[in-house]
């Protein structure tokens, strides 16, 4: 298997402004970011994943993560479940605070009191989480920073997840643009064992591999096999090439 970024704990928060309860669960995050679990985490920007942001779309298949709502309409553990997969766990601040037996917050821009301790119960809780899906191991983020200087100039990398690094390359596929992930990282990795893309037991290992962290439509194999094998090829020649 190739050497991929150890598993940091994405946290996708609500951008719901209308509510003090959305920027509760910013500000708690931001708190688990750079404070309680700093590089254990990173952060996924809502509004980018939404709109398709590569890297974060790609992150959020990869690694766990953990929705931050501030209402029970769910809009970022909805959205993350739509684009890249059911969250590893979610909370939502309103049902947090109610199970507390606290107030609702109030201010949107500048939080009350009850606000300012909406954050810390929320904040917590999600430490809490983070450490149940990390099983209470450090971060790499060493690993990290390798997988990402190991992407190819060419191939968009999410920049909105501090640091998360995972490169997603453009592939076409059978006349359609497929995204697949952590391509430059495989193949990096065969062609420094001495994998060629002309010997078939090493094709086929390249594409179960690629099979681990991509998934292939039934019945597409064959296509994507192809496709696959042609981009190792092009990648061979280059590094040859150096």
């Amino acid at each position: 298997m190739p050497k991929l970024p150890e598993r940091k704990v994405g946290i996708i928060a609500c951008s719901g402004e209308e509510l003090a309860e959305g920027t509760v669960s910013r500000l708690a995050a931001l708190k688990v970011l750079h404070d309680l679990r700093r590089g254990r985490t990173v952060t996924i920007c809502l509004p980018l994943f939404l709109a398709g942001g590569e890297g974060d779309r790609a992150f959020a298949r990869f690694h766990p993560t953990i929705t931050v709502d501030g209402c029970n309409l769910r809009c970022a553990a909805r959205g993350t479940e739509t684009y890249s997969g059911k969250p590893t766990a979610s909370l939502v601040v309103s049902d947090l605070l109610a199970e507390a037996g606290l107030p609702a917050p109030a201010g949107r821009r500048h939080l009350n009191d009850a606000g300012q301790r909406a954050v810390e119960i929320t904040a917590n809780r999600l430490a809490q989480l983070v450490d149940q899906v990390l099983g209470a191991k450090g971060a790499g983020e060493q690993a990290a920073e390798t997988a990402a200087s190991a992407a190819s100039d060419e191939t968009p990398v999410g920049t909105c997840s501090c640091g998360s690094g995972l490169p997603v390359t453009r592939v076409p596929i059978d006349g359609r643009t497929v995204e697949l992930l952590a391509l430059p990282l495989i193949f990096k990795q065969f062609f420094e064992s001495g994998g060629r893309p002309d010997d078939a037991a090493s094709a086929g290992k390249l594409f179960e591999t690629v099979k681990v962290y991509n998934e292939v439509p039934p019945g597409a194999e064959p296509v994507y096999r192809e496709a696959i094998l042609l981009e190792y090829r092009d990648f061979c020649a280059r590094e040859g090439g150096r």
